[in-house]
């Protein structure tokens, strides 16, 4: 294997003033450093084709994006994974259903034994497009749980994020899901996302969930399992929002300020592998979108390693791991710790 080990990458385009090794700075204060435990998570990002264009995508994803996973590796990867105990894959996007492959990758992934969970993150817009009718009936045949982005249950705030019209097809399509067991069967899990739509943090995750359960189904019927809130990373297209309006200094002074030692435990590095289209390695989505990949003397990719050696390797870190500690937390399974809890 060519695995041996992991060296921090000095990142110079991480995007914000402050030195990139402040964060690890912050950590070493109360005497901490970030360290893989056991994976549990492989998360794919199969590219970055999308039929959106969202404002606080920090994938740069759209309509016109090229980079999409090859049948090729997406049987690599399938095949590293047979070799493994994680339980959970994590498919993300773009949007994921664009990939040609994309079929034939959750058919793969469903006839591995140790594979539990599929999950898709859908932008909900994609069920209702031209050439993807089959789309919904064939995820919940293959059971595959659903994280769906929906920044908001009134339709202005949706569409300052995500662009005109995308409410009204979103209430749809999660109408679609529902009819075909989604929220109502236990196999079939659907847990809506919450972005900010500006440059501040969530609300508190268990309060916004409420709300959200109260009024899709008071106005459209609606049933979802859980919401997740996710904090705006400050990177990709949000960055570049940010620095248009004169906000990207003042947005980082925010997460640092917020930064919460209780949030560091349950951080999604620590026990999940993110892998991109190319199959190359990352610590996180993040990570993966600023390019700090895993590295020897030339990038590491998945089928290079050896997965009795990941836990305990050092994560490669950066100030945007700031957005994940600040406030209650944030991961891409929502908040980290009760609001409040501060370690």
């Amino acid at each position: 294997m060519l695995f041996l080990r992991l060296f921090f990458l000095v990142i110079a385009s991480v995007p914000h003033p402050v030195d990139h090794l402040s964060f690890s700075r912050v950590l070493a204060t109360h005497g901490l450093e970030l360290r893989r435990s056991r994976t549990e998570i492989l998360q794919l990002n199969v590219g970055k084709l999308c039929d959106l264009t969202c404002v606080h995508c920090h994938v740069n994803a759209g309509p016109k994006r090229k980079e999409v996973i090859s049948r090729e590796t997406v049987g690599r990867i399938v095949n590293w994974l047979t070799k493994t105990d994680i339980p959970i894959v994590d498919i993300t996007g773009g949007a994921p259903e664009m990939a040609p492959d994309f079929r034939y990758l959750v058919e793969e992934l469903r006839n591995i034994p140790q594979v539990e969970t599929i999950i898709d993150r859908c932008n909900l817009t994609i069920l209702l497009a031209p050439g993807y009718e089959w789309l919904a009936a064939f995820l919940a045949a293959q059971r595959v749980g659903i994280v769906a982005s929906m920044p908001c249950y009134q339709p202005v705030n949706v569409h300052a994020q995500r662009g005109d019209g995308v409410f009204d097809r979103s209430i749809r399509a999660l109408q679609l899901l529902n009819g075909l067991g989604y929220a109502q069967q236990p196999a079939l899990t659907l847990d809506l996302v919450y972005n900010p739509n500006g440059d501040f943090l969530p609300p508190d995750q268990t309060e916004l969930e409420a709300d959200y359960k109260r009024e899709l189904k008071l106005n459209f019927g609606i049933d979802f399992n859980r919401l997740y809130t996710i904090t705006n990373m400050p990177i990709g297209r949000f960055a570049a929002w940010l620095r248009h309006n004169g906000s990207l200094d003042t947005y980082m002074e925010l997460l640092v300020n917020a930064f919460n030692l209780a949030s560091v435990s349950g951080l999604m590095c620590r026990n999940t592998l993110s892998v991109d289209w190319r199959g190359e390695v990352y610590d996180c989505d993040f990570n993966q979108q600023l390019g700090m990949r895993w590295r020897q003397e030339k990038p590491l990719f998945v089928w290079d390693l050896d997965p009795n050696q990941l836990e305990g390797q050092n994560i490669l870190l950066g100030n945007h791991c700031f957005g994940c500690t600040a406030g209650a937390g944030s991961s891409c399974g929502g908040a980290l710790v009760a609001p409040g809890r501060i370690a």
